[in-house]
């Protein structure tokens, strides 16, 4: 790749100003302008020199922030006179690059060098030998569209229609449709306890079945709240089916994924050869259920589920919540996930969260020769740090780097200083409109039939109102779904009963002491 201002051509310079002097060559049968003959190769300084170049113009031109992101770790693999090679460390990356700055990155690549045609991006580590270099046609020089790595990052609805905008169609080689899986994520290197027992059991059942064979958990459903294992669980079965049985096809993916590649599969207009790579799992794990959107997309997530449970294939599924409160996910899937078998993952007990810390404290000291935590600061975290197992794991790693980076020992009142923000950080309770109506109805004494009825008398609409502004203040549930939870009725019914209660609070110091009561005992 060669700057033409230099004048240097090295080795065939005289072939190659005859062939400028001419209106036309002759190349294997074609007719190809003197346009179309490519470009001696720069040697390996200058074509690494134009890539300074295009980062120092990427740096300014995104922000500091933006390039570290997602530019710091790309390298420089090599060139011809069309083509530019890049490689990145992950397929998230290359995904984001490919979705989000290609068409930048090229323009900032002619701008350095204008015969560039294609940015190719790899995965270091499969990067393949690079074939010879050749003169091409005018006409195979044009653009040509680069593929992106299935993997979505994880990103709102939204977001994901947007990149899936950019994605051209499908090769023939493309990999295949599920999200990477962590080797680290094991059963080995899961922590059992009473918390997690019963889905523990039923995700070694389903990755020990061989394939074809019906389970009677299917679908599996497992919930839980942010860092209790269900992500590791789907991980751990996804590594344990695919060792047990190689040849059965077995899937990882996020919700983000799966609307991604839905999204884009509709955009280049195979929307069927997805469907049909999806409905030949033998095993499929869906992650995050919660954060599937869009009605198109909930309907072939609904088909894909019933194709394959008809046809007892497995399918597990997570997410941070029982499936009758996805509101918004359609009906259909809901009930679906209901008739299979649901486990919840509750929050781990001191024992678990012992056992969770010497489990990484051994990996630490593996990792980390010479590191020395005292018993009792590993009881002082296990006692005090009771959120979920990923603080746990963060309040472990802080200790580890203040040994490393003070070279002091750690003691008690260091370990007390460093961990002062995960300290007595609990998972805020999840408060369900079904435990305010239940309260409230034993508070007024009437039935949690009378609240959700259409009966007017005094008795019964005060405490409705003082539910439905209950419901407003302690959930992140909408106006219309806290309506439909009070006997099908109207947003504006629900707006007007919050409303009313907070002028009759501000007026009557008894109904507000009495409301906040009420708030308590919903807490407790």
């Amino acid at each position: 790749m060669r700057d033409d201002r230099t004048g240097d051509f090295g080795s065939g310079t005289a072939a190659l100003k005859a062939l400028a002097n001419a209106d036309s060559v002759v190349m294997s049968g074609a007719v190809v302008s003197p346009s179309a003959i490519a470009e001696p190769v720069a040697g390996a300084e200058a074509d690494a020199a134009l890539w300074d170049r295009v980062k120092r113009r990427l740096r300014t031109e995104l922000g500091e922030d933006v390039f570290q992101s997602w530019f710091a770790r790309v390298e420089f693999e090599g060139a011809d006179s069309l083509s530019v090679e890049l490689s990145v460390p992950t397929r998230f990356l290359k995904s984001w690059i490919q979705a989000h700055y290609f068409d930048k990155l090229l323009t900032l690549w002619q701008v350095e060098c204008a015969s560039v045609r294609r940015i190719e991006i790899i995965v270091r580590g499969a990067a393949r030998q690079r074939q010879p270099q050749r003169a091409e046609p005018a006409a195979v020089a044009a653009p040509e569209p680069v593929q992106p790595a299935p993997t979505l990052i994880p990103a709102a609805a939204a977001a994901a229609s947007v990149a899936a905008a950019a994605v051209p169609a499908p090769r023939a080689d493309a990999e295949g449709p599920g999200s990477p899986v962590d080797p680290r994520l094991t059963f080995e290197t899961f922590c059992e306890g009473a918390a997690n027992r019963v889905a523990y059991a039923a995700a070694r059942a389903v990755a020990e079945t061989p394939s074809g064979r019906p389970t009677a958990y299917n679908p599996l459903y497992l919930n839980a709240g942010v860092g209790r294992g269900k992500t590791h669980l789907l991980h751990a079965i996804a590594q344990a089916a695919r060792a047990a049985d190689p040849a059965r096809k077995v899937v990882y993916l996020t919700a983000e994924h799966f609307m991604f590649r839905f999204v884009a599969s509709l955009k280049n207009q195979s929307a069927i050869a997805f469907k049909e790579s999806l409905r030949e799992i033998d095993l499929l794990l869906i992650d995050d259920l919660q954060f599937l959107q869009g009605k198109s997309v909930q309907q072939e997530f609904c088909h894909m589920l019933n194709a394959l449970i008809d046809g007892a294939r497995q399918v597990v599924v997570a997410a941070d919540r029982p499936a009758a409160d996805l509101e918004t996910l359609d009906e259909r899937v809901r009930s679906r996930l209901r008739g299979g078998v649901a486990f919840e993952i509750e929050p781990p007990d001191l024992e678990l969260r012992r056992q969770i810390l010497r489990s990484r404290y051994r990996a630490a000291q593996a990792q980390h020769a010479g590191v020395a935590i005292p018993d009792t600061v590993i009881e002082y975290v296990a006692q005090s740090v009771v959120s979920n197992g990923r603080d746990l794991e963060g309040a472990l790693n802080r200790l580890v780097a203040q040994w490393q980076f003070t070279n002091q020992p750690v003691t008690m009142a260091s370990a007390e200083i460093t961990l002062r923000d995960l300290v007595g950080v609990r998972e805020p309770r999840r408060v369900k409109i079904e435990d305010i109506q239940k309260v409230v109805a034993v508070h007024f004494n009437v039935s949690k039939a009378d609240l959700l009825s259409s009966r007017r008398t005094r008795t019964i609409v005060r405490p409705r109102q003082i539910a439905m502004y209950l419901s407003k203040t302690l959930t992140p549930r909408s106006l219309p779904e806290i309506g439909r939870r009070f006997g099908g009725r109207d947003h504006t019914t629900v707006l007007h009963a919050v409303r009313k209660v907070e002028e009759l609070m501000r007026d009557d110091r008894g109904l507000a002491d009495e409301v906040e009561l009420l708030k308590r005992m919903i807490d407790e």
